[in-house]
C-alpha cells in the first residue's frame, strides 16, 4: 500500500533561485544570439552541428553513462529487493517504473539518466547497496527518481546548448583564427569581438549551469523527503556515503569521475573544492536542509497528535 506523502512548506527561496538562474542563462543567450546574428556567416551550420550533438547527448546519455560505469540493466530476478523498492517509490511518486541497472564497483554511488519519465534508467552501485541500510538506500533512490520526475537531464541539456555553441566558437577561433564574420567593410562585429563574446558566454554560462545543478540537487533532496516521508534517512545516507567515499582508492574514484555531475554524492568529496566550482551543494548544507524538513515533519506530527 502506498504511504501518504509527507507535507512540507513551499521552498520559495529555492524556486526563486532556480528561476533567476534560468532567466540569467536565457538573457545571456539572447545577447549571444544577437552578436552571432550581427556577425553573419557560418552560424547556421554551427548551430545545426551543436543541435545534432545535443540531441545525441539527450537520446544516448543513458547508454553512455551505463557504459562509462560498466553497469548492466537487471531484471526483478537479478535484483528483487531493488526492483521492489523502486516500484514502491514510483507508486508513491506517481512515476512509471524506470529501467534499473547495477554497476559492479566499490564506489558507493547512484545516478539517474534519461530524456523523459518513460525513458529513464536508475543505477545503483554494488558499493552503495553494501554500505547503506534499506531505509537509507530508499532515500537515495527517491532522490534519483525526483531527478527523473523533474526531467533534470532534459533541463541541463537545454541549458548547456548555447554554452556548447560558445565553446565550439571559442575553440574554433583559438585553433583556426579569424574568418567568421563578414567582410571588413561590414558594419557588424569583427571576429575578435565574436570570439571575446563567445568566451565570455562560455565562462558565465559555465558558472550559471553549476549553480543550476546545485539547486536541482537541493530540489531532488526535497523531493526524496516528500516521497519517503523520512528526510532523516537520506541525511543519514549522505553522511555514510561521504565517509565511505573517503575509503575508496583514488584510482577507482578517477575511473568514474566523469559521472560526478550525475552522482548523488560527487567522488570529489575528498577534495576541498570551492562551492562556486562544484556541481553539488556542500554536504553540510544538504544535511541541514534535510534536518529542517525532518523537524517540520515532526512538528506537524506533534501538532496533529
Amino acid at each position: 500500500m502506498a504511504r501518504q506523502r509527507a507535507q512540507f512548506g513551499r521552498d520559495t527561496g529555492l524556486q526563486a533561485r532556480m528561476l533567476l538562474t534560468m532567466f540569467l542563462l536565457g538573457a545571456l543567450y539572447v545577447v549571444f544570439i544577437a552578436v552571432l546574428l550581427a556577425a553573419g556567416a557560418g552560424v547556421v551550420t554551427m548551430v545545426v552541428i551543436i543541435g545534432a550533438l545535443s540531441l545525441a547527448q539527450l537520446f544516448f546519455s543513458d547508454k553512455l553513462a551505463l557504459a562509462a560505469m560498466g553497469a548492466k540493466v537487471v531484471g526483478p530476478d537479478q535484483a528483487p529487493g531493488l526492483h521492489a523498492m523502486i516500484e514502491r517509490l514510483c507508486i508513491q511518486a506517481d512515476l512509471p517504473k524506470p529501467k534499473i541497472a547495477v554497476a559492479d564497483t566499490d564506489v558507493p554511488n547512484a545516478f539517474a539518466m534519461g530524456r523523459s519519465q518513460k525513458n529513464a534508467v536508475v543505477c545503483a552501485t554494488t558499493g552503495i547497496m553494501n554500505v547503506l541500510e534499506p531505509h537509507e538506500l530508499e532515500g537515495v533512490m527517491a532522490h534519483e527518481l525526483t531527478h527523473v520526475k523533474n526531467r533534470d537531464v532534459l533541463v541541463m541539456t537545454l541549458a548547456s546548448f548555447f554554452a556548447s555553441v560558445a565553446a565550439m566558437i571559442t575553440q574554433f577561433g583559438f585553433f583556426f583564427g579569424g574568418g567568421f564574420g563578414g567582410n571588413d567593410d561590414d558594419n557588424g562585429p569583427g571576429f575578435a569581438v565574436v570570439l571575446l563574446v563567445s568566451f565570455a558566454v562560455y565562462v558565465i554560462s559555465f558558472f550559471l549551469m553549476l549553480a543550476l545543478s546545485r539547486y536541482r540537487e537541493f530540489g531532488a533532496d526535497r523531493g526524496a523527503a516528500i516521497i519517503t516521508g523520512r528526510p532523516s534517512a537520506l541525511a543519514s545516507a549522505l553522511m555514510k556515503l561521504s565517509g565511505a567515499m573517503q575509503r575508496v582508492p583514488d584510482q577507482d574514484l578517477r575511473q568514474v569521475g566523469r559521472m560526478n555531475a550525475f552522482f548523488i554524492v560527487p567522488t570529489s568529496v575528498k577534495q576541498s573544492v570551492a562551492t562556486l566550482f562544484a556541481t553539488h551543494p556542500p554536504m553540510e548544507a544538504r544535511i541541514a536542509r534535510l534536518q529542517q524538513y525532518e523537524a517540520q515533519l515532526q512538528g506537524t506530527a506533534a501538532a496533529a497528535a
